[in-house]
């Protein structure tokens, strides 16, 4: 089936069968033109198989459920806040639903049974006091025993729960904690440890629970435990004999609104939140960066193709000089891409496959994807790939073909004999105009204020890197003039001999080192851009954290309230802070839209705050924070537009919409977090309703060893929270966290990878074309080492300019981003950074040269000069 799409696909894109076998002909002649271009379209394909195949595995896969397997539907709160139709924005908790709709459901035509589930976090402790933990480091969590028939879990050995004091156990965590029917347990819920009497021993669905370990208590107390006996967090659905799970989903969600019905695979991102997360995100990373890839595919190709054509130059004149039509000349470049673009895709594919795999592993290793999410490998990615890498060679075929099939046959010959010094006016009037747009966008008065101009500066190097690509030519030939003889010693014959032939091939030079010098900006870019934002943190986090000593919890879900009010008393404290945090999402007026962003929260109490943190407030005051108020981070107050006394509209991590008022701006927030709420309303819209840290600030006077030992004895009754230095209190989690650099990382090395393949490329093809060239100037006197020596010196060009404008083009957007993030135009670099960048520029550059001009010079001068050109 395959086969016949892909020549049906093939008819479509070349008319007529005789081109394809003239395309061949002049393939099989010239070999080393069109290696290329194969090797950039295989990689391509590469990547964009890779995405496609994670594209496909976040659309179709996740991971099997295993406590509602039992359950043809499974009903949850909307877990995502949607942009549009097709981007969303995932809550941070978990949004429950309201426990008056489980009778609601049972009420509805063809539902068996509805039975609402509550997860409470826990920590089960062995005897020795340390945490027994679930299978390979997941949670344990506790739910009432009715939820037990969503499994279905068995009775292996002993009874159901009946009071508020008795559990029972799946089978794999009593073997872990070496318990049984008649032991006792203790739990930790929180920060509160508590003994429970083991009464029964359940065996899970399947025989083991591999992502979880589950605890029963009585419904009564699982609902007080939860600390919301209003709310379920999810509810299962038996469907009645002869109803289909969809049949059902549907009628339940049109008799009770307000709620997500998921059946099968699409239950585990019910039961499972981490899944439904990494199944988001793994959807729109993978679709926006094959979409990028698929604009790059057609840049290189097209600079590849551009090149082979340049080098058939006299060829092309010759057809066109004898009666070949533009028509002809369209058709013969498009129906050689056609051949080259269907072998690269499919060789392609198969290392895109493995480096699906391979991406899948840096998404576990950031965090974005639980180690147990599954690949949906199948046909679909591979075609898809071999219909985008085809189009794009198209693509890049006909721009290429553009300028030769226009051009008299005159004017073709004209052309053949000396290397075309103007490049299109279009192409000179883009790039000219971006340069001041992008210096606007970033250093300029235009960008938003907040952390928009921070992004708006960030995307302003596309127009950079663009901007490059376009006037690459005028930039190398002035680099040649100005530089050129100072990199190349002119008393020399080799010095003498590179500058003449930079000088009158500055365009072959240009499709080498502008490319690279594309990649130079966009690694700088994105490594002094991390670079300054992680320093412009750190350094915050440094001058406005006061706090001696921290408190976190060393398992289970945080810090009780609990622990705080036991801490103040012990000898020493001075202060005891709960901190809890969150992601929220904050909407707001722009440009005639509304817009919304994820933001780093944390909740406080404003009452001695100062003692333990310093915002460093520059408008209100934080005493004011209670009830329905917020404080804002002085980026994202300019973002929204928000000063002390105007409400904002706030979604908190559970999906509760608020409208707080602001009562405070403070500079500190790349440190802190940009949005400070109150503590206890924090707390109260968290899953488990705990803090995530406590600080401490010690009296005056107090020797900090023995603050430390009075903290642990007051702590004897928390065994899961424990003393830790200033250290652990480390920057908010949320948007550009240590996970999304590790995933921007990836994606940059992958774009980055690409354009070396096109400049390694470009590079080999140009070195190895100048075969009678190095025949020539070896036959008139030069030796090999002159040669060598020459190439050696078109090489310094080549990577000093890619270099300099590379580093050029990053100044502006760095500018913006330090001045968005930090007010300060001063970025913060990086000098191992650095020197990678120009490590890798030398190795792209002198290596492949050093290596093609070998290769080219492998014939005896005399058989090379009559080659081919």
């Amino acid at each position: 089936m395959v086969i016949r799409l892909i020549r049906r696909l093939v008819r479509l894109v070349v008319p007529y069968r005789r081109d394809l076998s003239l395309a061949w002909s002049t393939i099989k002649g010239r070999k080393g033109g069109f290696i290329g271009s194969f090797v950039a379209i295989a990689a391509g394909s590469a990547v964009i198989t890779a995405c496609g195949i994670l594209l496909m595995s976040g659309l179709s896969t996740g991971v099997t459920p295993e406590r509602y397997s039992g359950a043809e539907v499974v009903l949850g709160g909307e877990q995502s806040f949607w942009l549009d139709e097709s981007s969303e924005i995932r809550y941070g908790e978990r949004v429950t639903l309201p426990a008056d709709k489980v009778a609601a459901v049972a009420a509805v035509p063809g539902v068996r049974s509805a039975i609402g589930d509550v997860d409470i976090e826990l920590s089960v402790l062995a005897p020795n006091g340390g945490a027994v933990g679930g299978p390979d480091g997941f949670p344990v969590f506790g739910h009432s025993w009715s939820s037990a028939a969503l499994g279905p879990f068995q009775m292996g050995t002993g009874r159901t729960p009946s009071a508020s004091d008795e559990v029972v156990l799946d089978a794999g965590l009593a073997a872990r904690a070496h318990v049984s029917p008649g032991s006792t347990v203790r739990l930790v819920i929180g920060s509160i440890a508590s003994s429970y009497r083991v009464v029964g021993i359940a065996n899970p669905p399947g025989g083991r629970l591999a992502r979880q370990s589950a605890v029963f208590f009585t419904d009564d107390q699982a609902t007080t435990l939860s600390g919301r006996p209003d709310r379920v967090d999810a509810i299962g659905v038996r469907a009645a004999p002869g109803v289909t799970p969809g049949q059902l989903a549907k009628r339940i969600t049109a008799a009770v609104p307000d709620m997500e019905a998921n059946t099968g695979a699409e239950r585990g991102d019910v039961e499972f939140l981490d899944v439904g997360d990494a199944r988001s995100l793994v959807v729109e990373t993978a679709a926006s960066f094959g979409g990028t890839m698929v604009l790059i595919v057609v840049f290189v190709v097209a600079s590849t193709l551009a090149l082979s054509v340049q080098q058939r130059r006299r060829e092309m004149a010759l057809l066109r000089a004898i009666g070949a039509t533009p028509k002809q000349i369209h058709w013969m470049i498009g129906a050689e891409m056609t051949l080259v673009s269907l072998a690269g895709a499919l060789v392609g594919a198969i290392p895109g496959i493995a480096l699906a795999f391979v991406m899948r592993g840096v998404f576990i290793l950031a965090g974005a994807m639980p180690s147990d999410f599954q690949m949906d490998v199948g046909l679909t990615p591979i075609f898809a790939s071999l219909v985008l890498c085809m189009l794009s060679a198209r693509l890049g075929g006909w721009l290429v073909a553009r300028r030769i099939a226009k051009t008299s046959p005159v004017e073709a010959l004209g052309d053949a004999a000396v290397e075309p010094k103007k490049i299109g006016w279009v192409r000179l009037s883009i790039g000219v105009l971006l340069i001041p747009l992008g210096l606007l966008l970033t250093v300029g008065n235009v960008a938003v204020s907040g952390d928009s101009a921070a992004d708006t500066a960030a995307s302003a190097v596309l127009m950079f890197v663009v901007a490059t690509g376009c006037i690459g030519p005028l930039l190398i030939r002035g680099a040649i003039v100005l530089f050129g003889s100072r990199l190349n010693r002119q008393s020399e014959a080799h010095g003498f001999l590179a500058q003449a032939n930079a000088r009158a091939n500055s365009r072959r030079l240009s499709a080498a080192a502008t490319p690279l010098a594309m990649g130079v900006t966009l690694a700088a870019v994105q490594i002094f851009g991390a670079s300054t934002t992680t320093a412009a943190s750190q350094d915050q986090l440094a001058a406005g954290l006061r706090a001696d000593h921290v408190l976190t919890a060393s398992s289970g879900a945080g810090v009780s309230p609990e622990v705080v009010d036991a801490v103040r008393a012990a000898p020493g404290v001075s202060v005891a802070a709960p901190v809890a945090r969150m992601q929220v999402l904050l909407s707001f007026g722009s440009e005639g839209s509304i817009q919304t962003k994820p933001y780093a929260a944390q909740g406080v109490v404003p009452e001695q705050l100062s003692d333990t943190m310093d915002l460093q407030v520059i408008e209100g005051s934080i005493a004011d924070l209670h009830d329905q108020t917020v404080a804002l981070s002085r980026i994202v107050a300019q973002t929204v537009g928000a000063t002390t006394g105007k409400t904002i509209v706030l979604r908190l991590g559970d999906g509760t919409l608020i409208k707080p008022r602001v009562v405070a701006i403070y500079e500190r927030g790349l440190g802190f977090g940009d949005v400070t709420l109150p503590n206890d309303l924090v707390v109260a819209h968290t899953t488990a309703q705990v803090d995530t840290a406590v600080l401490i600030r010690s009296a005056n006077g107090t020797n900090s060893k023995a603050l430390a030992g009075a903290l642990r004895s007051a702590l004897a009754r928390y065994p899961t929270v424990k003393v830790r230095g200033r250290g652990a209190f480390q920057d908010p989690p949320g948007p550009g966290g240590s996970g999304d650099w590790a995933l921007n990382l990836l994606f940059q090395t992958l774009l980055l990878g690409y354009i070396a393949i096109a400049v390694v490329n470009t590079l080999v093809m140009a070195t190895a074309a100048r075969v009678r060239e190095f025949a020539m100037m070896q036959l008139i006197g030069a030796s090999r080492d002159q040669v060598r020596a020459m190439m050696n010196g078109e090489a310094r060009i080549v990577v000093f300019s890619a270099l300099l404008f590379g580093l050029l083009a990053t100044v502006p957007p760095l500018i913006g981003i330090s001045l968005g993030l930090t007010k300060s135009p001063v970025p913060s670099l990086s000098a191992l950074g650095l020197i990678a960048i120009v490590v890798l520029t030398i190795a792209l550059s002198w290596g492949p040269i050093a290596i093609a001009t070998r290769f080219a010079m492998r014939l005896a001068p005399v058989d090379a000069i009559g080659g081919r050109e």
